[in-house]
């Protein structure tokens, strides 16, 4: 074996027969991250194959070095950023990706940099106050791509974005009219929310922006559509992407748009949520309630604060034969609120000393870490075999080479 960096602390590179029983026998006392590279190269290829347009990775969705890099040897080129930190951290990773930077609200400084260090010429905005900050950090550069962002619905989310940020309709035409006085290239873009379970919202969203750029008369050069592209997870299994490629790009041909207008998108989730899962311990039983060694405020931060559902399977040799029951359970910090409801199916014999593996965390998993109580994430391992569930898992693997390959 030998040691593989990660941004979570060291991986051990093993074979690949390794099972997840595996690594139970071995007794952690901490919660294992177990990481699927192979899962994120075919996200990735996927996208780069079937969307016909540029994919930016939402890098929030989980800002690992190691699967940034990965999907940038898979062919990833741009990546969408909302902070100074992942600026930095993708232009330290892949030094030849192109940011864009699409937070709608950000400090003046943040700005400055970003174009004047790491070179990112792409910004989102939804106010004329915030057009105007931009200009002044980038010294009223002519070289920009500004995208407006207006505000659609989330009504086929399960999870809504749609409070926060967006132009509203009576404000969309000054902004885009100004947007394109100052703009190399304007662009619109929205978001239809996380977990978007129907390819009619685009179909929505996108006819909200095709009025927007008839009542503001002006030619527009971008269009992207954000993120909200779905993982499959219990109660959730979406339409295959394909389907919401095929009506989003129908929907864009439509636009009264340049010739040569891009269309984009930002899948955040649908790249990375396959890409990790967690090896949990129960410490203690109490009816239907698991005690485990991970929780709120480490990577099941959704199951907690939003009721996320996530698969479960107990990893016991030999396996329960008993019946599945519903458990909730609790983390292991001092808090309540540490309270992940479910339900979870387990086996009804499932107790304490046994392992449990939590999948699809690979979105919003262990980016929403802390280290509260003094609770903190264990050992990372590489695996090769399958991840729990998977929207990929019949497509094809073949590698193909991209030109934007390296080495770090």
């Amino acid at each position: 074996m030998h040691k593989h960096p990660r941004a979570l602390g060291l991986a051990a590179h093993l074979s690949d027969d390794l099972t997840v029983a595996d690594i139970a026998a071995r007794r952690p006392v901490e919660p294992v991250t177990i990481v699927r590279p192979h899962a994120a190269r075919r996200a990735a290829r996927f996208f780069v194959e079937k969307f016909k347009g540029t994919s930016l990775y939402a890098v929030k969705a989980n800002p690992s070095p190691d699967l940034i890099k990965i999907l940038w040897d898979s062919g990833i080129t741009h990546f969408d950023v909302a902070s100074i930190a992942e600026v930095r951290l993708v232009a330290s990773v892949a030094p030849a990706a192109t940011l864009c930077f699409m937070h709608p609200v950000k400090a003046e400084e943040a700005i400055r940099e970003a174009y004047a260090v790491h070179g990112v010429r792409t910004f989102s905005l939804d106010t004329i106050e915030e057009l105007e900050k931009i200009m002044r950090a980038t010294g009223d550069a002519t070289d920009l791509t500004l995208c407006v962002r207006l505000r659609v619905s989330s009504e086929h989310a399960k999870l809504s974005l749609a409070a926060k940020f967006g132009a509203a309709p009576d404000e969309t035409k000054e902004l885009l009219f100004a947007a394109r006085q100052a703009a190399d290239a304007l662009g619109i873009c929205f978001h239809v929310g996380s977990q978007t379970m129907s390819p009619q919202a685009y179909i929505q969203a996108l006819g909200r922006v095709r009025a927007a750029i008839v009542e503001a008369a002006v030619t527009v050069d971008v269009i992207d559509v954000g993120g909200g592209f779905p993982s499959v997870y219990p109660g959730m299994t979406p339409a295959p992407l394909e389907a919401y490629f095929d009506a989003i790009h129908a929907a864009f041909e439509e636009l009264p748009v340049s010739y040569s207008a891009e269309l984009w998108a930002e899948p955040g989730r649908a790249l990375c949520a396959e890409y990790a899962s967690l090896l949990v311990r129960v410490e203690r039983r109490r009816g239907d309630q698991l005690y485990i060694n991970d929780g709120a405020y480490g990577a099941l931060f959704d199951a907690a604060h939003v009721g996320w559902r996530f698969p479960v399977n107990l990893v016991r040799e030999p396996e329960s034969d008993a019946k599945d029951l519903p458990f909730s359970f609790y983390g292991p910090t001092c808090d309540d609120i540490d309270h992940m409801a479910g339900p979870f199916l387990l086996p009804a014999d499932t107790q304490p000393g046994d392992y449990i593996e939590i999948g699809m965390l690979g979105a919003y998993g262990c980016a929403m870490r802390t280290g509260f109580n003094g609770f903190t994430a264990g050992e990372t391992i590489i695996m090769a075999d399958e991840p729990m569930a998977s929207l990929y898992a019949e497509v094809e693997a073949e590698p193909k080479r991209f030109s934007n390959v390296f080495t770090l």
